[in-house]
């Protein structure tokens, strides 16, 4: 499938190399809705979960004279429905930088996502997004995402 990106732009695929990126990606998306908190425990998470099976891609900007700069990312895994059992893909992560957002990268990462959990049979693919992201609520909301459950949380 061709994806619609902006004449600037194209995907790589990521490798396990790329480590200390995919952390920095993660403690800037989270940096955005909580500035307060130090996110440095995501490298844990990152070490735990990343591997050939979750499969990374990169947006990058083709830059004059220079290598790519990365702007945006998705990072997928696997989930297991509660329900019926299956695996299925899970997005850990998709993040574009701001100043390169409302250019269709998001989506084209996530049809791409998509795209590769067809291609090894997964009947769905699900995320976990805070109440309070509103534009990539309205983002999965606009790609056929529906909620199932609720993720409630108590503090003691």
């Amino acid at each position: 499938m061709k994806y619609k990106l902006p004449p600037n732009y194209y995907f790589i695929s990521g490798s396990s190399l790329e480590r200390a990126s995919l952390v920095k990606f993660m403690q800037k998306t989270y940096q955005e809705l909580f500035p307060e908190q130090n996110f440095s425990h995501l490298a844990i998470t990152v070490e735990k979960y990343f591997s050939a099976e979750t499969p990374l891609w990169w947006v990058e900007e083709k830059l004059e004279n220079a290598a790519g700069n990365k702007v945006g990312c998705l990072w997928l895994g696997n989930g297991i429905d509660q329900v019926k059992g299956d695996r299925h893909a899970h997005i850990f992560l998709l993040y574009v930088a701001p100043e390169h957002r409302r250019q269709g990268l998001g989506k084209s990462l996530m049809q791409l996502g998509e795209d590769w959990a067809k291609n090894r049979g997964d009947r769905q693919i699900s995320l976990q997004v805070f109440q309070s992201n509103q534009p990539a609520v309205n983002l999965y909301s606009q790609l056929g995402f529906q909620t199932q459950s609720l993720w409630m949380v108590k503090y003691i």
